[in-house]
């Protein structure tokens, strides 16, 4: 496996290939096969209603595949891939699978101190991005960051290359005449996703041929696509849940068709959905609670609709209710992590357990341990940390040693720092989280990296980020800083445009700052967040503050 990679113990690969499990398949070879089976049915449609076929995705890769090729991206290559949802990210991202290249998946919202991060862990040597979303233009980031990165070669821009001059080219003029390439190893890495961010910037979760066709292949057949699938790529596709959960790549298995929606708002989706008679989705609960409020007004018909995923924070019992009959679909709630472990409720469990658990694993060789502080395992309704080994769930991050020799047991099992209690039936309830993080609408937020940052403003001393609970997002961060001594207190927009100028993106920044004269502290001299958590929920029921303006 690549260096940097830690793979799963010989025998444990041999055990998982001989139960079917791994098939020795690449993905690149995968869409190959799609095509012959599916020809000129639909594959990808984008926002604007352009159709791509299985025939034409398939030699759209195969161009991009021999275009990369000749650029020098060949085998093991890293290639940092920010694209919007559209076709192309799943074109480009094919290609690279055929070429041998690691694609390096990355959120559109990252902005220069996240890319550069990726691109110096990674070693990437080429970056794709798209011209503008949203007003924001990628190619002026991009230039930025291979000022900073020389090892960043090339620039492919999905749209017009702009000025960037020598090594921005557009991604099609890339294309080439088709050429026979090296296949890759099954076994070995095809992708990196990001982890979700509870430490200060995310870390490379290496994804397997072998392991990720599991999980899409498992995924698919346990939510039982076939042909007749219509899916709505609602949340990045860079994120495991609409990637692979089944996802697009589980969808394109089975011959279904995959509609991207370029914003989550009920005013882009619901429309899709009628137009496209979409009939699955994956959402987190913050689009459930936009959708619940727009249904009853919408003037789109989403009859078509029938299984709405919901997954990557909490959802709460109440929300959970509403859903199948304010929306007129099945729900369906999922837990799972970039790192592995995926956890459904099933069609045909009883309604109490698809509103109040987050399912069981998906595979009969996903592993489970619910664990106390003390490293035991606790008995079924308690609460835990939970760790899990398995055929589609890491072995360790990339390039990353030290944290790897405390986020794993010593026989393999993840610490996923997720608490959760099991059920007597096997169900997985979610608790919370171990570490220190805000989950932000379905964003992790790390409190940590946010107060390195705040401590730099020249009028902050000392910074301290928790949640405060949110009824949209879930959780909302709050910020209590101790100003410095003579001057004044920080404002909300101040910090704010601060975080901005040092790249960070904006999911990350502040909702609300409190300013203090100093921080409880815990018996260690710790500051205690426990404490500072209670008062901001406090401050959230006695209403806003006048540093929550701008």
């Amino acid at each position: 496996m690549l260096d940097g990679c830690v793979p799963w113990p010989p025998e444990v690969a041999e055990r998982y290939r001989a139960a079917g499990y791994w098939r020795g398949e690449t993905l690149g070879s995968l869409l190959r096969g799609w095509a012959e089976r599916y020809g000129d049915r639909v594959a990808l449609v984008d926002a604007d209603g352009v159709r791509v076929t299985y025939r034409e995705l398939d030699a759209w890769c195969d161009r991009l595949a021999a275009g990369f090729a000749e650029r020098g991206i060949g085998p093991r290559e890293r290639v940092l891939v920010q694209l919007p949802n559209t076709p192309a990210f799943v074109a480009v991202c094919f290609a690279l699978f055929r070429a041998g290249a690691l694609p390096v998946f990355a959120l559109p919202s990252y902005r220069g101190n996240e890319l550069r991060h990726l691109a110096e862990l990674s070693g990437a040597v080429a970056l794709v991005v798209p011209d503008l979303v949203r007003g924001f233009d990628h190619r002026e980031l991009a230039r930025d960051l291979r000022a900073e990165v020389p090892r960043i070669a090339q620039v492919f821009v999905a749209g017009d290359p702009g000025t960037g001059g020598d090594g921005f080219t557009a991604l099609s003029d890339l294309e080439r005449a088709p050429a026979a390439l090296p296949e890759p190893d099954a076994g070995d890495v095809a992708f990196f996703l990001l982890s979700g961010g509870t430490t200060a910037l995310p870390k490379m979760i290496p994804r397997t041929h072998d392991d990720y066709a599991y999980q899409s292949r498992i995924t698919a057949d346990l939510c039982g696509l076939d042909a007749d699938t219509v899916y709505l790529a609602v949340l990045p596709v860079e994120f495991n849940f609409p990637w692979g959960c089944p996802g697009v790549i589980g969808v394109l298995g089975t011959g279904g068709r995959v509609v991207f929606a370029e914003e989550p708002t009920p005013e882009v989706c619901f429309p899709l959905i009628e137009r496209e008679r979409v009939t699955m989705t994956s959402v987190i609960p913050t689009i459930v609670h936009l959708w619940l409020d727009a249904a009853g007004r919408t003037g789109s018909d989403l009859s078509s609709l029938d299984v709405l995923q919901v997954g990557s924070s909490k959802l709460h019992d109440e929300v959970a209710a509403r859903i199948e009959p304010g929306l007129g679909v099945r729900l369906q709630q999922v837990f799972g992590m970039a790192e592995g472990l995926l956890t459904f409720t099933r069609f045909d469990d009883p309604r109490p357990v698809v509103l109040t658990t987050q399912g069981r694993a998906v595979s009969p060789a996903d592993e489970i341990r619910v664990v106390g502080t003390d490293g035991r395992d606790v008995p079924d309704g308690e609460v835990g940390e939970l760790l899990t080994r398995g055929p589609y769930t890491l072995r360790g991050y990339y390039r990353a040693p030290e944290h790897n020799a405390t986020a794993f047991t010593e026989d393999g099992f993840y610490r996923s720092g997720d608490l959760v209690r099991r059920t007597a039936d096997g169900g997985i309830v979610v608790a919370g989280r171990v570490k220190d993080v805000v989950i932000r609408g379905g964003d992790k937020v790390s409190a940590t990296e946010v107060e390195g940052h705040l401590t730099a403003h020249p009028a902050v001393q000392q910074a301290a980020v928790v949640a405060m609970p949110d009824a949209l997002l879930g959780e909302k961060t709050c910020a209590f800083v101790v100003p410095a001594a003579g001057g004044p207190a920080p404002t909300l927009p101040q910090l704010r445009r601060l975080l901005r100028s040092r790249g960070l993106a904006d999911f990350k920044l502040p909702d609300r700052v409190e300013v203090v004269d100093g921080f409880p502290l815990t018996g260690l001299n710790k500051v205690d967040k426990k404490v500072l958590a209670a008062r901001a929920a406090e401050l959230v029921q006695a209403g806003p503050a006048a540093a929550d303006a701008g």
